[in-house]
């Protein structure tokens, strides 16, 4: 196994468990094959363990096994605040405190402020004690190190990287997402600054894998290495050194040790020009599909209306790339539930961004029909409420 280092020199295994997607055994996780995935990750080498607070169950069997198996000061647990139920003070000690009790710990390796995705919700931690409740906790050792999960675009992840002394943060990133969300800009800034970044989803949730189109299948069964489209995704990302430790949700021991392996062989900058345009392939592969040939380069914005165009066509995209549902899901998380609304209905037609678009783009006409395919009825209903629930301080 290979290790990169964290703020204080620590060792961390470039591959991280994600403990969301653990398999159920009616309506509860399978603790017995948890724990035999994760002690094979254990015995290969992997130290960080990545769980939540909402991730139902999680908590409880990462402890369970922990314990049963003797090896909570042999590796690392990142949990998180749920941030987003938070009111006042007392919350931030409660759920913390029930954290430890289900991770049967006294500390927390790695605390992260959950999901944020906008300045506007550290600014609401700010307001019900947090920075002095982390100084506090830091001073007992109940937290090591601190940090925060991102979901929103490049600005905004720039915003709050800036907005306080982070020890460490948590990103979506892959070979698709290189200009989306916090992307490769809001990577290296996080790397200038001296701050690891963990990887979630470099599969896409296993979508790189298992919904790549036929195209993308041949060049990657063409590959002379004979790389398995997992393996190349995972190359991509640790062959840039600022990436910390990448998140891989295995359940199954298959999966493990093939993970594990290749682990243990990458390196920084052992990418030829040959692996580049593998990837490039694959992407064009993918982006065959898209309705909008949007770059994501952000010449239109800022909209005068707060629309977020890159954004909105990015999601759209993803419905016929990937999954319709989970596309419409991905952009209520990350456009629609901010503290001042992105949306493309908010569109007043002033053309402004058509002048700055390098693609020459109909946008107005196509955040019309981004609109009607991301946000149908129910969908509406759905971030309206989340917004009432989730946004109220």
């Amino acid at each position: 196994m290979n290790y990169r280092n964290d703020r204080k020199k620590e060792q961390i295994s470039i591959l991280g468990f994600g403990c969301m997607r653990f398999t159920k055994k009616g309506n509860s996780i399978d603790i017995d094959k948890a724990e035999q995935e994760i002690m094979a990750a254990y015995k290969a080498g992997v130290n960080y363990y990545d769980t939540a607070y909402i991730y139902t169950g999680s908590e409880v069997a990462v402890g369970e096994i922990f314990e049963r198996n003797g090896i909570r000061d042999k590796i690392k647990i990142a949990t998180k605040l749920p941030q987003y139920l938070v009111n006042n003070n007392s919350a931030l000690d409660r759920y913390f405190d029930e954290q430890k009790k289900r991770l049967r710990t006294d500390y927390i390796d790695y605390y992260l402020m959950h999901m944020l995705t906008d300045l506007e919700a550290w600014e609401n931690l700010k307001k019900n004690g947090v920075e002095e409740w982390i100084v506090k906790k830091k001073e007992s050792g109940e937290i090591r190190n601190i940090g925060f999960s991102f979901h929103g675009n490049t600005d905004m992840f720039l915003q709050i990287l800036n907005a306080y002394d982070w020890d460490f943060c948590q990103i979506q990133y892959n070979y698709l997402d290189e200009v989306s969300q916090a992307g490769v800009d809001g990577l290296k800034a996080a790397a200038v600054k001296g701050i690891p970044v963990i990887i979630m989803e470099p599969l896409r949730g296993g979508k790189l894998v298992d919904m790549l189109p036929d195209k993308a299948k041949d060049l990657i069964a063409q590959d002379p290495k004979k790389r398995t489209a997992a393996e190349l995704a995972f190359r991509w990302l640790w062959n840039q050194p600022e990436v910390t430790c990448v998140l891989s949700g295995m359940n199954s021991v298959a999966m493990v040790e093939e993970n594990c392996r290749v682990a243990s062989e990458a390196q920084v900058g052992e990418f030829t020009k040959e692996d580049f345009d593998l990837i490039e392939g694959i992407k064009s592969a993918i982006k065959e599909r898209v309705k909008v040939g949007c770059t994501g380069c952000g010449y239109c914005m800022p909209c005068p209306k707060g629309v977020d165009i890159p954004g909105t066509f990015y999601y759209y995209n993803e419905m016929f790339t990937e999954k319709k549902m989970s596309a419409r899901f991905n952009y209520a998380q990350n456009v629609g539930i901010r503290k001042d609304p992105a949306f493309a209905a908010q569109c007043i037609q002033c053309g402004k961004c058509e002048k700055h678009c390098p693609q020459h783009l109909a946008i107005r006409e196509e955040l019309k029909k981004a609109d009607k395919a991301l946000r149908p009825l129910p969908f509406k209903v759905g971030i309206n409420i989340a917004r009432r629930f989730m946004l109220k301080k």
